[in-house]
């Protein structure tokens, strides 16, 4: 399934893409529902909304063109958890001509709730930065609560997938020493277009990636490239520390980025795409601040 969150009227409200329309989930359940607390519902409220579909009335549905929308988390209760340097190619194109080892354990960094845009709003060119630069990444959403995952119950708690842009200001990293600061500005973590379940994405070790400026493609790698799988992100950060339903997984970028790449950095006008096999992509134009 396709979950969605979607905007009409000024308000907010949960669906699921059935062929090219939206279904209301509140109407077609009988529930007032955003994605946190739906998700929260578990295995039985995904099997509420396959019921729902089965009976769905077009009273209840959207064409997609006649709503806009949102990130399908629209604000996190908790920060964006993001992984650094997790394709080897990356490592190696960040290098400055030195040798950089692969790092040994997952590096972790984190982007906060306010960073958080849809999958085809601007992303703002703020004042305070001078360099700009994109980072496709798959994400994912935790479903279940837990707390010492083992590496073999991880997908048990995975709730979807989404396709996810760690938009970054390279000089506020360098200035500040650390990525909080570069990566946290408003609009630089546009997320979706959906939250796809497992049941259709299958393998995520196994998905194309790619990202595009301007129509020329600037990444294309396979998730399985990636240093540290799924399993081993979750279970190394929750060893200790309780993972909640809605916390949100970015698992880092492919080589490619603008930074190193011939083509260079963002400037206003350009026009990100970003897309992940089975799970959809991402439309995000650069504009100024105002």
């Amino acid at each position: 399934m396709k979950l969605v969150t979607y905007e009409t009227k000024g308000k907010y409200n949960i669906g699921v893409i059935v062929e090219d329309r939206i279904l209301d989930l509140n109407k077609a359940m009988g529930t007032n529902h955003d994605m946190i607390s739906f998700l929260e519902t578990g295995v039985k409220g995904l099997g509420h909304v396959k019921d729902v579909i089965k009976d769905a009335k077009t009273s209840n549905m959207y064409r997609v063109e006649d709503v806009k929308l949102a990130a399908p988390i629209p604000r996190t209760r908790k920060n964006i958890v993001c992984l650094g340097l997790n394709y080897a190619e990356h490592v190696k194109e960040g290098a400055s001509g030195s040798v950089r080892p692969l790092p040994k354990h997952p590096i972790y960094f984190t982007k906060p709730p306010t960073s958080i845009t849809g999958p085809y709003d601007p992303i703002v060119y703020h004042k305070a930065i001078t360099r700009l630069d994109y980072e496709v990444e798959l994400a994912f959403v935790i479903g279940k609560k837990g707390i010492n995952i083992p590496k073999e119950k991880v997908y048990d708690h995975i709730a979807g997938y989404m396709v996810f842009q760690d938009i970054s200001a390279r000089q506020l990293q360098s200035q500040h020493l650390q990525w909080y600061r570069g990566k946290s500005l408003d609009t630089f973590a546009p997320m979706g277009p959906y939250l796809v379940t497992p049941d259709e994405v299958g393998d995520p070790m196994d998905l194309d990636i790619w990202c595009k400026v301007n129509g020329e493609t600037r990444q294309s790698a396979n998730t399985s490239d990636l240093i540290f799988d799924l399993k081993t992100i979750v279970s190394t950060l929750s060893d200790g520390i309780t993972l909640e339903v809605s916390d949100v997984f970015a698992t880092g970028t492919p080589s490619g980025v603008g930074s190193a790449h011939p083509l260079g950095l963002l400037k206003v006008g350009d026009i990100i795409e970003s897309g992940i096999e089975k799970i959809g992509i991402l439309r995000n134009e650069v504009i100024s601040s105002k």
